[in-house]
């Protein structure tokens, strides 16, 4: 039987894959989270992570670990947080998903509004990664997600644009585009651009990570990934780039990783995104929270600032 905390830094840090962070997180040291891997490990019998003084990777047997445990897990903390709830006095639960720290800022501040103004509901805020968001939010694990556009789903109603950022190529510090103040798309040309793993619609992939620049020069494909976290450690390792939000110069600056203002791009636009079938007034209600706060919130400064 798995201890608590042994699942908590395993979850934690499949997330981040960095040390440093998942003891932020779970509030121990890093020894105490390093400690836990070790004892975890040797309970299942071969190791759940790669790690070097570089990068931290879920190993095959890690992954499907993940995979095995995280529902469960999921349902365990709801199935709780339930119960608390109840003994509060709160009849019903809004779970809102979210992408990237930014966008997990302005729900919190949405879910205090919501929860003044909606008496008898909760906002329960949830970070997804990259690659499951979309598959969790027809699992039915979040009743509403943010996500960053395009999004035309069928399944799906999409709501108005909350925020938007410039957008940047994260690329390799040793990179010879990482000594330029800016990049164009024609110099995605020049890199390998890493792809997000698992089954994503053409139009996000052609919008995120094209095969061809605007003038029609081939762009090469990198690596897979499953979190942002391991996009960054593959371009620290020099495997590949990435296009992202600028918010990732403020929230996940790391020696190794070089970011560069795509000077030809469109901004990247989030959205709030839920199923047709959803009809509850409350996600109406969250919708306009979040524009509520939204709207006030200072416009993004530019990269480099």
């Amino acid at each position: 039987m798995l201890e608590r905390l042994e699942l908590e830094a395993f979850l934690t840090l499949a997330e981040e894959l960095h040390f440093g962070r998942t003891a932020e997180r779970l509030h121990v040291s890093t020894a105490r989270v390093s400690q836990t891997i070790k004892k975890l490990e040797r309970h299942i019998g071969t190791p759940l992570f790669e790690r070097n003084s570089r990068h931290v990777r879920l190993t095959e047997a890690g992954r499907l670990l993940r995979e095995d445990v995280r529902p469960a897990y999921d349902q365990i903390e709801a199935g709780v947080e339930r119960a608390i709830n109840a003994a509060r006095g709160v009849d019903r639960l809004l779970r809102v998903g979210f992408l990237g720290a930014a966008a997990g800022q302005l729900m919190a501040q949405a879910a205090r509004l919501f929860d003044r103004g909606n008496p008898g509901w909760r906002v329960r805020l949830r970070e997804m990664q990259i690659v499951d968001g979309l598959r969790r939010l027809r699992a039915g694990d979040v009743d509403l997600l943010v996500v960053s556009l395009p999004h035309h789903e069928p399944d799906m109603v999409t709501g108005p644009v909350l925020f938007s950022e410039p957008r940047v190529l994260g690329v390799p510090s040793g990179h010879p585009l990482a000594r330029r103040d800016s990049v164009s798309l024609e110099d995605l040309a020049a890199v390998r651009m890493l792809q997000v793993a698992g089954a994503f619609p053409d139009y996000w992939r052609a919008d995120r990570t094209p095969r061809l620049t605007p003038a029609g020069r081939p762009v090469e494909c990198g690596p897979e990934f499953e979190t942002l976290q391991e996009a960054l450690a593959l371009i620290d390792a020099g495997e590949g780039a990435f296009v992202m939000g600028a918010q990732v110069t403020r929230f996940y600056a790391r020696p190794g990783v070089t970011y560069l203002p795509l000077s030809d791009a469109a901004p990247l636009e989030w959205a709030p995104t839920w199923l047709v079938t959803n009809t509850a007034p409350q996600i109406l209600a969250f919708n306009q929270a979040a524009r509520s706060v939204a709207v006030r919130l200072p416009p993004p400064a530019p990269v480099g600032e």
